[in-house]
């Protein structure tokens, strides 16, 4: 049923088919509108563009044509740019080249002309190029043969000024032509911009109304059930278990219909599996403090106690069971499982001295906090079974007498603690087989490091994977331990 479900809400979902219906049909008509004026615009664009461009080309002409034509001709004629010798030729003043350029332009132009009028203004610029290399044919054979000045400046003035002079009255003719077509065009496309806004404007308004009229059918038809299963919701989280939702609608309202009905069915079934995870956790705590109060520790204290007495020594066996006193205060804390830093130092230095007392010839200790982190919160039972381990595991093992050191301050956001001893250490095996009994790779109650991995889990649990306990040490050089928590 589940499967079912999924696959109707990702591959055949019924609102979802709605949805984009109704969105399609909103967004199509725009699309299909802004491509049109899209369109036409951009055809506007490309007329202007080119209406531009042959307007600049020809300017060029229009300002230069005639007046370096007559007076490279002129040049030619009075020898200045000697014609008839290569080497001496004056660079950039070729008549015929000239000529060759500015008629395949126009040529050019010609081709791609589609107004009449412009055709023609074309048409005649071309034969004229062509009457113009004719007679500048003309001066240059007799400048070859030489001795024909007058008759060359005759031609100059009758033939090649007065036909540039009619190039240049063309090149005007035609630049007005197309200044002209230029004008049409923009009234063109001011109409047709103005057409483009009131059609949108129409369309707009046609849409907008069909919008609301699908928008609120629309609504009205997604919101009822989801409004009704709410309500059905609220009677639930009021505590009524026999609510249930039904719906004829075939879409995904009748998969969550049943969803709903299904979890109001299995509800109790969830809050009494709750109940035992409950249960099982307070379970877990009291076994936790029970492996932490070990009866052997609490047993040899009160032989001690018993010996001092004995003997006579009163005030420490009083003492002595002061520390142990406080010791099992902080243990038990009344069922709370967070502690001040302040409380959990006392648990550990009740502990350390109750040790002093049995081990003073092998064990001192000393105790060291920052007075600014006595305030902060700590998981009880924290410290001091990793005090145990140093004592046990490292000192005991060590010949002479051995020291303690606990420690903590503030680094940053978090509060470090450092637990050294300076006893047996391990080496490099002892140290990656002790790190993987913390991490929980290695699992195993009767082995040196459960109770430390006891105190990296619930570190972990409770303020994340990046806090914890961390193992560093050396073989007949000691071992240190540090904790980080956060600033809590």
């Amino acid at each position: 049923m589940q499967k079912t479900g999924m696959g109707r809400l990702f591959g055949k979902s019924r609102i979802q088919s709605r949805l984009m219906s109704y969105i399609w049909t909103c967004v199509l008509p725009f699309i299909l509108l802004f491509g049109f004026a899209v369109t036409r615009l951009y055809g506007y664009y490309k007329d202007y563009d080119q209406l531009v461009r042959n307007i600049t080309g020809v300017n060029e002409y229009n300002m230069s044509f005639k007046e370096e034509m007559d007076e490279m001709m002129y040049k030619i004629i009075i020898g200045s740019a000697n014609w008839t010798d290569p080497e001496k030729k004056l660079e950039d003043e070729d008549p015929k080249e000239l000529i060759k350029n500015a008629r395949e332009h126009f040529e050019k132009l010609e081709k791609n002309a589609s107004e009449p009028n412009v055709k023609t203004d074309l048409e005649a610029l071309v034969k004229l190029f062509n009457i113009l290399d004719e007679r500048v044919d003309d001066i240059l054979v007799n400048v070859e043969e030489g001795g024909h000045y007058d008759e060359n400046m005759e031609m100059l003035d009758m033939n090649i000024r007065t036909l540039t002079s009619l190039i240049q009255e063309d090149i005007q003719q035609y630049v007005y032509d197309e200044a002209t077509n230029m004008e049409l065009l923009r009234r063109e496309v001011a109409a047709g911009v103005i057409n483009t806004v009131r059609i949108l404007v129409i369309v707009f308004f046609v849409m907008t109304g069909v919008i609301f009229a699908f928008s609120k059918r629309l609504a009205r038809r997604i919101t009822t059930p989801i409004t009704e299963l709410c309500d059905m919701t609220e009677k639930f989280a009021g505590g009524d278990f026999t609510v249930s939702y039904h719906t004829d609608r075939n879409d995904e309202m009748e998969t969550l219909a049943n969803s709903f009905n299904s979890m109001v069915g299995e509800i109790e079934t969830l809050v009494a599996d709750i109940h035992r995870e409950q249960e099982n956790a307070r379970e877990a705590e009291l076994r936790l403090l029970q492996e932490q109060i070990n009866p052997h520790f609490l047993y040899n204290t009160l032989d001690a106690i018993i010996w001092l007495t004995e003997s006579g020594e009163t005030k420490k066996a009083v003492q002595m069971i002061q520390d142990l006193s406080s010791f099992f205060r902080v243990s038990l804390s009344k069922g709370e499982s967070q502690i001040t830093v302040k409380e959990e130092r006392e648990h550990v230095r009740s502990y350390l001295e109750i040790q002093h007392y049995r081990y003073q010839d092998i064990m001192e200790y000393e105790i060291l906090f920052d007075e600014e982190i006595l305030g902060y919160h700590i998981q009880k039972l924290t410290l001091q079974p990793i005090v145990e381990n140093a004592l046990y595991h490292g000192i005991k093992n060590k010949r002479g007498k051995g020291r303690i050191t606990v420690t903590g301050e503030i680094t940053g956001n978090d509060i470090l603690f450092t637990i050294k001893d300076n006893g047996i250490g391990m080496n490099e095996e002892q140290l990656e087989n002790l790190r993987d009994r913390i991490s929980g790779k290695v699992h195993d109650e009767r082995q040196h490091g459960f109770g430390m991995y006891n105190v990296e889990k619930r570190l972990e649990m409770q303020y994340g994977s990046a806090y914890g306990i961390t193992v560093s040490s050396e073989y007949n050089e000691g071992t240190v331990v540090k904790v980080l928590i956060p600033k809590v």
